[in-house]
């Protein structure tokens, strides 16, 4: 007896001298799954309308006046470079507005009720009895307001621009919108929808879609000797090989697209001739040369075009109001029937002995700003528009109050 309980004082002393054994060890908890942030949605193209304004309209009138055209320079995106006070500078501020002053000539004309209308939905071409002619139509506007034809010479985006201020080429942004390509006065790329005329009047219509009832923004007026919309689509007969000519094909390729964002948006073509040339000195052989090379180097990449804007405003044979002369009848048999002039009024004359309209336009720019305030009151007052703290320090022909 006494040997079992020395046996079982000894089995509960190694018992309790024993290491317990270690405790079962949890399973590690899984590791998160790491979730891939989601793609941003791709953009969409947004859809765009464009109506006809010579339909009639519950709630619009019939405007039978004249119907205002405005045409603009590509504007200066930086004046500093612009009037650096190099031998370009007063040429630029003759011509040329600032982005500051666009944007404020713009709200001016919203304000004071003009809309934008299509400057080929102002004329028609109908068959009569002694041929076809030329007829005005008439425009169907919401009440009160009052039609405004925009139009935008030299948008070819030409190289001493390049080193003036001024957007480089248009292109299409990530938004799938038209915006400017360039590079701002320390030389970084800068792509913007605020720094040229075109997509800034875009992002007006955007803001104020009343501004253009039928979807009408202006008209682009091209030459081709230097491309189009800052693509070098041109050809150069004095020095050209297969390496060049690719290039050319590869410009022509990437323009193509912003074209044909800016046509589905409400802009239009119209010829500035190919090599800016004056069409009054009635050399034929020259302007039936430049004519066929706008067709075929600019005309194959914006559609055919009913408009011609005068280089320089000088009128074929002379004067197109009483002259029907060789030049004007070339060009007209070329498809073109409404034919753009400079002039102190939105003047427009329908010819009687050819299909045609000639009309004349009025000039928003560093000349006008200076010395034709009153003419252009209808539309802004150029003591608020005029930025003479950026521009170079010469005369104006008004007085501050």
């Amino acid at each position: 007896m006494r040997r079992l309980c020395i046996l079982g004082l000894c089995f509960l002393f190694l018992t309790a001298c024993a290491a317990a054994p270690p405790a079962a060890e949890e399973p590690p908890p899984p590791e998160p799954e790491i979730q891939e942030p989601e793609p941003p949605p791709a953009p969409v193209q947004e859809p765009y309308e464009i109506k006809d304004p010579t339909q009639e309209q519950e709630g619009y009138l019939p405007w039978t006046g004249i119907v205002e055209h405005l045409f603009f320079h590509p504007v200066i995106a930086y004046p500093e470079l612009a009037f650096d006070g190099d031998n370009q500078a007063n040429g630029l501020d003759d011509f040329m507005v600032t982005v500051d002053e666009y944007n404020k000539i713009l709200q001016s004309v919203y304000d004071k009720g003009y809309v934008l209308v299509d400057i080929n939905s102002v004329w028609s071409e109908e068959e009569g009895e002694d041929g076809p002619h030329m007829v005005r139509n008439t425009l169907y506007l919401p009440e009160g307001k009052k039609p405004l034809v925009l139009s935008y010479d030299d948008t070819n985006y030409y190289p001493y621009m390049l080193e003036n201020g001024f957007a480089h080429k248009l292109i299409i942004g990530e938004d799938l919108k038209i915006a400017s390509y360039g590079l701002d006065p320390e030389g970084n790329e800068v792509v913007s929808r605020d720094l040229d005329a075109i997509p800034i009047l875009d992002k007006f219509v955007e803001e104020h879609p009343d501004f253009s009832p039928f979807g009408a923004k202006g008209c682009l007026s091209l030459t081709g000797y230097e491309g189009i919309l800052g693509y070098r689509t041109q050809t150069d007969t004095k020095e050209w090989d297969d390496a060049k000519e690719a290039n050319r094909q590869k410009e022509r390729e990437a323009v193509q697209p912003i074209v044909e964002e800016l046509r589905r948006t409400g802009w239009t073509f119209g010829s500035h001739t190919w090599g800016h040339i004056r069409l009054g000195d009635g050399n034929m052989t020259r302007i039936q040369a430049d004519t066929q090379r706008w067709l075929d180097e600019v005309g194959s990449l914006v559609g055919e075009t009913a408009i011609l804007f005068y280089p320089h405003g000088e009128r074929p044979d002379g004067n197109d109001w009483t002259i029907t002369g060789p030049a004007f009848r070339y060009l007209q048999s070329q498809g073109f029937r409404v034919f753009c002039s400079v002039g102190v009024e939105s003047f427009s004359f329908i010819k009687k002995d050819i299909s045609a309209v000639i009309c004349d336009r009025l000039h928003p720019d560093g000349t006008t700003l200076r010395h034709s305030r009153d003419r252009y009151l209808q539309f802004y007052d150029a003591k608020d528009i005029i930025d003479l703290e950026v521009r170079p320090q010469r005369e104006v022909s008004w007085t501050e109050e």
